[in-house]
């Protein structure tokens, strides 16, 4: 009796397709708005820079050294030397509290430059730079924008722009930037204080 061997029929299974997630529509209209707003935020500050009433500012008393502070951080590579004014309340008003209403605003200001560099990000992802700072970022992003922060130079504003540019997450960005401005900002406000008249040169230069 013959004996009938079944085929075997092997079969290649078909490639799954990848699918690319689309951004959504409005994500290009959006950022370009944001930009656009930094933009005109940064011109005004800078046309008006030379008109604040310090006077005013200073009657407000915390608020005042918020606003000024919100205002100063807030145009990119254009700072107001608002350091200066802190010195100032600080030699008058509760330096602590000088420095946390000061601290505050300034690091809200910087949100501008984290925002110009957001709204950047879709043209800079195929870059070999842009993936080496993401990558630097990644593993460094919290002490380096802690460290820039404590200092009164501009060159912090890129590196708010560079937290933007790679989807740095925002809260962490504030949290670092919050923490180093506010000891920056009571060390002045306690400078002011204690009447270190050097500290006050400096700060009007920077």
């Amino acid at each position: 009796m013959a004996t009938v061997t079944p085929e075997v029929t092997m079969t290649t299974p078909e490639p799954h397709s990848v699918v690319v997630a689309q951004p959504p529509w409005y994500r290009l209209p959006l950022k370009l708005a944001m930009l656009a707003a930094v933009v005109v935020l940064i011109i005004g500050t800078a046309l008006m820079r030379n008109r604040l009433d310090l006077a005013w500012f200073s009657t407000l008393g915390y608020a005042g050294v918020f606003l000024m502070a919100l205002i100063g951080s807030s145009t990119i590579l254009l700072p107001i030397p608002h350091l200066a004014f802190t010195f100032t309340m600080g030699a008058v008003l509760n330096p602590w509290l000088t420095g946390l209403s000061a601290g505050l605003g300034d690091a809200l200001g910087e949100i501008t430059g984290y925002i110009a560099g957001y709204a950047a990000e879709d043209m800079m992802t195929e870059n070999k730079l842009y993936l080496k700072l993401k990558r630097y970022m990644e593993r460094n992003g919290d002490v380096t924008i802690f460290v820039l922060s404590l200092f009164p130079v501009p060159f912090f504003d890129l590196a708010a722009m560079a937290g933007g540019l790679v989807g740095y997450p925002l809260w962490r960005f504030m949290i670092a930037t919050w923490t180093g401005k506010t000891i920056k900002a009571i060390v002045a406000a306690w400078a002011g204080y204690v009447g270190v008249v050097w500290v006050a040169e400096f700060l009007r230069m920077s």
